[in-house]
């Protein structure tokens, strides 16, 4: 017989006043962590919107400044910037509101929590400057024997640390809530936020590895040589992860949040647990398909990481089929009626932050079809170092991912600063033309993927760029989504602008937070525990990963690093 926990007693009738001050003693560095991120949004919108129009052969770059003009260095830092700060800085101080409401407590330690943003903002400077003085030209990937400067490395283990102590944070938030409710099982948007750090944790021991015991001692030339097959290989063990480390925040707020935003309820609390709980275990195992065209991996382990990367798609398809029961439920009690006229209850087009996480859905759903073909050993084969991974990535990062954020954003910007989101309408202009923008830059770029068109080269200037005829159209959709994605990020950071200094709130802001469509009852035990799932997580990883790592680390030649810039 399974041990059972019984339910939270209902906590979202809490005065919204008591809310507030609840928000308030975590409010300000939650809201430093939210506004870097937007600062940074914007930097690397920027050289996003010249590699788009790279695509069309127009290259913008000749007209910046100094180290400006260097197309690789712009790649590197738009790659940089948005894949791994602003997404970091970001979800970060959301999991942490997530944590607080979702308990109905403070963080645990106030001092860690503004040391952890301390580390994080000496990280990102630490990149920041290495990446603009031209010193760490070696794009998002940073494989070896490519050689970065020392602080590059540095800023990285700053940056990862930064999480690490976020985790932290969330967990001895968690510890004391344990130690008050012992019988009582975690709130649904506290456990999905600590089963995202759990799943984090896990997957980023690869980069740590990577960066502490081979890049950065290498860089700093106490190591002459380097493997760079192990170090590129420890990347993916934690790179594919981190698609999910992005998207875990998102599938908080569409569980979590978004049924309550449309008048829902969720459908089955106990899948939604389970989803979450899937990732802390399958995540990690599937980096490898990322490798599928590289020598010295064994055949039989890419065979295996492609299958799980087939594995880790099921919580996914779990979610589409529960996040979108939750929100029909609500649509029909809005009065939405049919097969499918119900989506037209949906307030598409008077809801920003409901409009713009439906549309991130929609995203995400093309770019996880065309995930399970990079991860198909014989297709992977026709698109691997082609613009149509480029275009899976932005599907998922770009799209599913910031678009969620930006429309999260709506409600919880005017929720921390206390002031009354300004241009309503804008906002639902914004997200729809972020959605626009992104569905054609990304049919644009898997265009010249299918094409053969080659990622991560400066297309102006290839002279065998005009011999393929069929990149031309495939590059003018890219250039033209990029720049509406650029006009629409624009209007997204001047509504924030005017928010955080516009008029104070009439009334207070309460975070959303979706009822089960059922009272769930008790439930087992092992819907409620993150610790044997990290363990299953541990040791499938460990036979995934060890035997090839041990291989490589063993047999592999190392080299001297290399700057090509």
């Amino acid at each position: 017989m399974n041990p059972q926990l019984h339910p939270q007693p209902p906590t979202d009738d809490a005065p919204a006043r008591d809310l507030s001050e609840l928000y308030r003693a975590d409010s300000l560095h939650i809201r430093c962590f939210i506004y870097i991120s937007f600062v940074l949004l914007a930097l690397g919108g920027v050289f996003g919107t010249l590699q788009a129009l790279d695509k069309m052969q127009v290259d913008l770059y000749r007209f910046l400044p100094g180290n400006l003009q260097l197309y690789y260095m712009g790649l590197t830092a738009h790659g940089v910037v948005l894949a791994l700060l602003f997404t970091g800085t970001f979800i970060i101080g959301f999991l942490s509101l997530a944590v607080v409401h979702g308990l109905r407590r403070p963080l645990a330690d106030r001092g860690l929590a503004w040391a952890t943003l301390a580390v994080a903002v000496t990280g990102t400077v630490a990149l920041l400057i290495t990446i603009f003085r031209n010193q760490a030209t070696v794009l998002f990937t940073f494989y070896a024997p490519l050689k970065a400067h020392p602080g590059f490395y540095a800023g990285l283990v700053l940056v990862a640390l930064a999480t690490w102590m976020a985790a932290l944070n969330a967990w001895l938030t968690w510890r004391a809530w344990k130690r008050e409710h012992p019988r009582e099982r975690t709130p649904l948007m506290a456990l999905a936020a600590l089963c995202t750090w759990a799943m984090w944790f896990l997957a980023s021991l690869g980069l740590a590895v990577a960066l502490l015991v081979y890049l950065l001692p290498w860089s700093l030339g106490d190591k002459a040589q380097v493997n760079h097959l192990l170090t590129r290989a420890l990347f993916w063990f934690t790179g594919h992860p981190l698609v999910y480390f992005w998207l875990l925040p998102a599938y908080l707020s569409w569980y979590t949040m978004l049924p309550a935003q449309v008048g829902g309820r969720l459908f089955s609390e106990s899948l939604a647990r389970l989803v979450f709980l899937l990732f802390v275990v399958l995540a990690t195992p599937t980096g490898l398909h990322h490798m599928f065209v590289d020598p010295g991996v064994a055949h039989g382990f890419k065979v295996l990481h492609g299958i799980m990367t087939y594995a880790v798609i099921f919580p996914s398809l779990v979610t589409a089929f529960t996040v979108v029961a939750s929100v029909e439920e609500g649509a029909r009690r809005r009065g939405g009626r049919g097969y499918i006229m119900w989506l037209l209850a949906l307030p598409w087009l008077s809801n920003p932050s409901v409009a713009g996480q439906l549309l991130a859905m929609l995203i995400f759903a093309t770019g996880g079809i065309t995930g399970l073909i990079n991860s198909s050993l014989n297709m992977n084969l026709i698109v691997h170092n082609t613009l149509w991974v480029v275009g899976h990535l932005h599907t998922q990062v770009a799209g599913a991912v910031t678009l969620t954020f930006m429309a999260v954003s709506y409600w919880l910007v005017p929720l921390l600063s206390g002031r009354e989101l300004w241009g309503r309408k804008w906002a639902v202009f914004q997200v729809w033309s972020w959605f626009f923008g992104i569905a054609i830059m990304a049919r644009g770029m898997h265009w010249m993927g299918l094409a053969s068109a080659p990622r991560r080269t400066f297309l102006t200037y290839a002279p065998y760029a005009e011999r393929f005829g069929e990149w031309h159209w495939g590059g003018v959709l890219t250039a033209a989504g990029g720049v509406i994605m650029f006009v629409s990020g624009g209007v997204f950071l001047f509504i924030m602008l005017r928010t955080i200094f516009g008029r104070r709130l009439a009334e207070p802001v309460t975070v959303p937070e979706a009822q089960p469509l059922m009272e769930p009852g008790p439930m087992p035990r092992w819907l409620d525990r993150i610790s044997p799932w990290f363990a299953l997580g541990l040791a499938l990883s460990t036979a995934a990963w060890l035997p090839s790592l041990w291989r490589m680390a063993a047999e592999y030649p190392t080299m001297p690093g290399f700057r090509l810039w």
